[in-house]
């Protein structure tokens, strides 16, 4: 019988075929089923997070305007400091006056300040 089927296709070798065909369609369908309530539980989430950021884009400019006032009010008395501490200086040096404790103590304080506004500068604006 096998040497007048050689031309031919052998029955029971399409039915095995046909057979794991459909086992593997019927184990691939419950992941695809999974996957898209997956997909649908992300996009819950997404949605959860885009409304999130719509509430604190909305409240964003204030709180910029608030960063900025706290910046400003941080420049003006480094600016003053920083006049302050030439003045001494210029004191100290050209006039012979002696205010050499002042001028360390402005520029301490210039210093400091100067660092406060550059970091404060970094860590809220750095991203533009």
């Amino acid at each position: 019988m096998m040497a007048s089927v050689r031309g031919g296709s052998n029955p029971s070798l399409i039915a095995c075929w046909l057979v794991t065909a459909l086992l593997f369609l019927f184990c691939a369908i419950p992941a695809l089923a999974d996957d898209n309530e997956q997909k649908g539980d992300s996009a819950k989430v997404m949605e959860a997070f885009e409304q999130q950021a719509s509430k604190i884009n909305i409240d964003k400019p204030s709180t910029i305007q608030k960063k900025h006032l706290t910046m400003f009010l941080l420049g003006v008395p480094l600016l003053i400091l920083l006049l302050i501490t030439g003045a001494l200086g210029i004191a100290m040096g050209i006039y012979g006056k002696q205010v050499f404790m002042l001028h360390m103590i402005s520029a301490g304080l210039t210093i400091t300040l100067a660092f406060v506004h550059a970091i404060v500068g970094v860590i809220w604006f750095y991203p533009f």
